[in-house]
């Protein structure tokens, strides 16, 4: 199948997801995962009516942009880890940073934003399991609620929900706690009413595991190879 096809058969599979749920299909988006596929793939997916996309480096879509910056209605993310010391270039190539981690973060991105005269969207993204090969602050933690106390200064960014990449398992129910938990965190934040943060977006799903994401809650799902096909090495 080509790309449109895939997009097509996505959208089918979602939208069955948030039936089971008792969910509009159209509180859920499609985030078309580009990490390593080039900007000819990402145009085929804008023309099948994809219009948010997610990069995971920096340096990678800055290589692709000029490529692709013409594509009416589309939205840049970041959501792969973010250096610090990358913020400023990621808010001149990204409408939205997917991946906060840090009050340092927080702070490199809101300052980037405000010498570039932007507001920017930003996502929390939690370490579900607390795996150490994955950014992401650990739920339910000191560092959390650091992060949230910090931000209301911070004039440049919007919070505007969380994000998680959930330990991989072979059958996709093995996420679904993950998802469930995050959705728990998602309410109890909302309810503390912080200035800049807006917990209205839990992007949580991929390629194998979005369906239950969606029985979950997620309104936003990052989906690569289910769109593209496998990705390389790089």
């Amino acid at each position: 199948m080509g790309i449109a096809e895939n997009i097509a058969r996505i959208r089918e599979r979602m939208a069955a997801a948030a039936r089971r749920a008792g969910r509009n299909p159209d509180e859920v988006t499609l985030m078309a995962v580009t990490k390593t596929f080039p900007p000819d793939a990402i145009r085929e997916a804008h023309a099948a009516g994809i219009r948010v996309f997610g990069e995971n480096r920096v340096q990678e879509f800055a290589g692709k942009f000029e490529a692709v910056r013409d594509l009416d209605g589309a939205e840049w993310h970041m959501i792969g880890h973010l250096q610090s010391n990358k913020a400023a270039k990621a808010v001149e190539l990204f409408g939205a940073v997917d991946s906060i981690d840090s009050v340092k973060l927080a702070e490199r991105v809101d300052a980037a934003a405000r010498a570039a005269g932007k507001n920017v969207d930003v996502l929390i993204e939690i370490n579900m399991g607390g795996e150490e090969t994955k950014s992401g602050i650990a739920p339910d933690s000191g560092e959390l609620d650091a992060l949230l106390a910090a931000l209301p200064p911070l004039e440049n960014i919007s919070v505007r929900g969380l994000m998680t990449v959930p330990p991989l398992t072979e059958d996709p129910e093995g996420a679904r706690p993950y998802f469930l938990h995050l959705h728990e965190i998602r309410s109890q934040i909302a309810s503390r009413a912080i200035a800049h943060v807006d917990m209205g977006v839990l992007s949580m799903g991929m390629s194998h595991d979005f369906e239950v994401a969606i029985e979950e809650g997620s309104t936003c799902v990052r989906v690569g190879s289910a769109i593209f096909g496998l990705r390389s090495k790089a």
